[in-house]
C-alpha cells in the first residue's frame, strides 16, 4: 500500500494531483524552487521541500534534489505531472532504484517514445499508420536537405526529443530549409539537450486528434475516447474538446484500437496519449505518444466520469484497470481552454507581475484547474499557464455557451491574459460549426480584434472616470456640482486622455476629444459597477487599487491609470531607439555591438522567457550607441537593453 506521494512538479498540475491524492487518503509532498516559496501547490500539500534556485535546471529538473526530498519526507511514490521530468527515462529509473514507485510508465516505454525517430519506426512495425518522412540516426544538415528534396515541400522539421512546439518548423520552400534547420537545432538543444532532427511530409490543415489510453501490469489496455486539439498556435494547443466534432463511431474505434496497439507495442503501463493527424478524408497518421498525463486530461474525465489521476495511482499500486473497454461510455461534451498570462494583441507576449485579483467564474458545468490565487506572482521563470477552464454540457453548444460566459465573467487583474481571445475563439462561427483545423488561428481568426492593440473608447473612459471620482479615490478638489467640470487625465497603454467630468446626483457626464457620454450610476460594489448607458443597464466588473484600475467589460481587460496629479513624463515611444526588455527573462543572444548600423526590424537581442525565444528588434534605422547587456544577463521588464542614434549621430 502506497501512502505518501511526492509531486515532482509545480503549478496547476501539482495542485490537481494533490487534491485527488488527498481525497484517496495519501499524504502529499510538494517540492518548490526559491521563486515558488509561496506558490499554491506548496500551500496545498501536507509537506514541502525547497529543492533549489528559480531556474528549472537547478530545481524542478534537479533529479538528485527531488530524490533527496522524497527520502527526507518518507515519500514512497512520485508523480511527475507533465513537463519537467515527466518524460525523462533516467528520472523514472532513478526513482525505482531509490525504492520509490514512479507513477508513470516503464522506463523502456518512456525512452522509446521520447525519441520521435525510434517511436515512428516502432509504430510502423506495430501496424500504426505514420506520416511519410525521413528519420535517420542524428543526420547532419546536408543529409536532411537532400532528404527534404526527395520528400517534397512543404515539410515539417521536428526535434526528435521535442514537444510543445519547440524545435518544430513548417518549411514551405527549399530556400528556407537551412535557416530553419539551424533554428530548430538551437531550440532543441536548449530545451531538450538533444539536437537530433527528423523530417515529415507536412499534412496541411489537418485535425489534431489524440486518443487517451490506459494500461495496467496485468496485460489490460483500453482507450477512453478522443480529444480534438486542432486549435493551435505555433504547434501549442489552445483549445481541447471531447469528443471531437469531426469523429465518427467507426473512426473512433479504428483510432482507439491503433492507439492500444501502440501502447501494447512498448509494454506500456499507466496513462498515455497517442496523438494523430487526421486529414479531410479521415485518414489518420501517428504523430507521437506522450508518456504522461496530458494538460487536457480534464475533458476526458468530464465525458467519462473517471478520475484519471486516481487511475494512475491505482495502476501504480499494481492493481488492474477499474473498467474494461466495453464498460467505458462517453456522455455529453467538454471543452477546455488554457488561460495564460500573455498578450494576444502583442504576438502573445508572456506577461509577468502580481495577480491583484484572480477570481474565475465557477458557474454551473464549469471546472477550473488553477495553479494561482489572488496575490500570487507570475514570474518569467516558468510557463505562463495560470489555469485551465473546462466546461461540460449535454451538447457541444451547451458546453460552448457555459465556457464563453465563464470566461467573460471571470475577474483577473494585475497581468494581461488571453481571456477575451479565448472567449472569442469559442464563440467563432467556424469553431461553432466544428470546422476548425490547425490552420484556424492563422486563417479564419487572423483578423480578430483581440489580436491587435485595441483603442480605448469613450464608453470605457467614462466608466473609468466614474470609478476614479468616487469618494476616497484621491481626486482632490472633487465637487458634486454639475456646473463645475473637473479635469481628469487617464493613461492606458501609453496613451493619455484629457477628460472633463460633471456629476449631478447619480448622473455623470464625461467628455473626451469633443465626444460626451452621459451615464447613470445605479449600483457600486467593491468589484462591480452597474451603469445605465443609453437606456440599458449593464454591469461591469473591475479591480481598483490606488490610482490603477482594471476594467473588465465582458471579459475584455482595460488597464487604466489616473495620472491627473502626476508630473508629465517623457515616454520612449515607437521609433525612439530606446529598446527595452518586453518581459523578465534571460539574454541568450546579442547580435550587435557599439557602432553597428542597423535597419528597422533587425533583431538586436534575443530573450528567453517561459521556455520561448523572444526577439527584440530595432524600432528605427540607426547606429548602435550603447549596448547595456550581454549574453547570460537576467533582465527585468522595461529594462533598457540597446540605445540607437540616427546614422548621422544625432538623436
Amino acid at each position: 500500500m502506497l501512502t505518501k506521494l511526492l509531486i515532482a512538479n509545480r503549478g496547476e498540475i501539482a495542485v490537481r494531483v494533490i487534491r485527488t491524492a488527498r481525497d484517496l487518503g495519501y499524504r502529499t509532498v510538494a517540492v518548490y524552487s526559491e521563486a515558488d516559496a509561496n506558490a499554491l501547490h506548496v500551500r496545498e500539500a501536507d509537506e514541502s521541500v525547497l529543492i533549489g534556485p528559480a531556474p528549472a535546471r537547478d530545481s524542478y529538473l534537479n533529479k538528485d534534489a527531488i530524490l533527496a526530498a522524497a527520502e527526507r519526507t518518507g515519500a514512497d511514490c512520485v508523480h511527475p505531472g507533465y513537463g519537467f521530468l515527466s518524460e525523462n527515462a533516467d528520472f523514472a529509473a532513478a526513482c525505482e532504484q531509490a525504492g520509490l514507485t514512479f507513477v508513470g510508465p516503464p522506463t523502456e516505454a518512456i525512452d522509446l517514445m521520447g525519441s520521435k525517430r525510434r517511436a515512428k519506426i516502432a509504430m510502423q512495425a506495430a501496424g500504426v499508420p505514420v506520416v511519410p518522412g525521413f528519420e535517420a540516426d542524428h543526420p547532419d544538415d546536408e543529409t536532411l536537405i537532400a532528404a527534404a528534396a526527395d520528400i517534397g515541400f512543404p515539410i515539417m522539421v521536428k526535434a526528435s526529443a521535442g514537444g510543445g512546439g519547440r524545435g518544430m518548423r513548417l518549411v514551405r520552400e527549399a530556400s528556407e530549409l537551412a535557416d530553419n534547420l539551424q533554428r530548430a537545432r538551437s531550440e532543441a538543444r536548449s530545451a531538450f539537450g538533444d539536437d537530433e532532427l527528423i523530417l515529415e511530409k507536412a499534412v496541411l490543415e489537418p485535425r489534431h486528434i489524440e486518443i487517451q489510453v490506459f494500461a495496467d501490469s496485468h496485460g489490460n489496455a483500453v482507450y477512453l475516447g478522443e480529444r480534438d486539439c486542432s486549435i493551435q498556435r505555433r504547434h501549442q494547443k489552445v483549445v481541447e474538446e471531447a469528443p471531437s466534432p469531426f469523429m465518427t463511431p467507426e473512426l473512433r474505434q479504428a483510432m482507439g484500437e491503433a492507439a492500444v496497439r501502440a501502447a501494447l507495442a512498448c509494454n506500456y503501463r499507466g496513462a498515455g496519449t497517442v496523438e494523430f493527424l487526421v486529414d479531410p478524408d479521415r485518414q489518420f497518421y501517428f504523430l507521437e505518444m506522450n508518456t504522461r498525463l496530458q494538460v487536457e486530461h480534464p475533458v476526458t474525465e468530464l465525458i467519462t466520469g473517471q478520475d484519471l489521476v486516481a487511475w494512475q495511482l491505482l495502476v501504480a499500486e499494481g492493481r488492474p484497470l477499474p473498467l474494461q473497454q466495453a464498460d467505458i461510455t462517453l456522455r455529453g461534451h467538454a471543452i477546455e481552454v488554457r488561460l495564460y498570462a500573455e498578450d494576444p494583441a502583442r504576438e502573445f507576449m508572456p506577461q509577468t507581475g502580481t495577480l491583484a485579483c484572480f477570481r474565475p467564474a465557477l458557474n454551473s458545468g464549469i471546472r477550473v484547474d488553477a495553479g494561482v490565487t489572488s496575490g500570487d506572482v507570475v514570474s518569467s521563470w516558468y510557463d505562463p499557464l495560470l489555469a485551465k477552464v473546462i466546461a461540460w454540457g449535454e451538447t457541444r453548444d451547451d458546453a460552448r455557451r457555459r465556457l464563453i460566459r465563464s470566461l467573460e465573467d471571470s475577474v483577473i487583474a494585475g497581468v494581461i491574459t488571453n481571456q477575451a481571445f479565448l472567449s472569442r475563439v469559442i464563440a467563432h462561427p467556424q469553431f461553432g460549426a466544428g470546422a476548425a483545423t490547425t490552420a484556424f488561428l492563422e486563417t479564419g481568426f487572423a483578423d480578430d480584434p483581440t489580436l491587435r492593440p485595441a483603442s480605448v473608447g469613450i464608453d470605457d473612459l467614462a466608466r473609468a472616470a466614474i470609478l476614479f471620482c468616487q469618494p476616497g479615490s484621491g481626486q482632490a478638489g472633487w465637487s458634486n456640482n454639475p456646473a463645475t467640470a473637473i479635469p481628469l487625465t487617464l493613461s492606458t497603454d501609453g496613451t493619455e486622455y484629457e477628460l472633463q467630468v460633471r456629476q449631478a446626483g447619480q448622473t455623470w457626464s464625461v467628455t473626451c476629444d469633443g465626444e460626451t457620454r452621459t451615464l447613470t450610476l445605479t449600483d457600486l460594489r467593491p468589484d462591480r459597477v452597474d451603469i445605465i448607458d443609453r437606456g440599458v443597464r449593464r454591469c461591469c466588473q473591475y479591480h481598483l487599487r490606488h490610482n490603477h484600475l482594471y476594467l473588465l467589460p465582458s471579459g475584455r481587460s482595460v488597464s487604466v491609470t489616473d495620472i491627473t496629479h502626476q508630473p508629465p513624463q517623457v515616454s520612449a515611444g515607437q521609433g525612439s531607439g530606446q529598446l527595452q526588455a518586453t518581459m523578465d527573462g534571460a539574454v541568450i543572444a546579442v547580435t550587435v555591438a557599439r557602432g553597428d548600423t542597423v535597419r528597422q526590424g533587425d533583431t538586436l537581442v534575443v530573450l528567453e522567457a517561459m521556455k520561448m525565444e523572444h526577439p527584440i528588434k530595432a524600432d528605427r534605422d540607426g547606429q548602435v550607441q550603447t549596448v547595456h547587456v550581454s549574453e547570460g544577463h537576467q533582465v527585468s521588464r522595461h529594462q533598457l537593453l540597446i540605445e540607437l542614434v540616427s546614422d548621422s549621430g544625432g538623436e
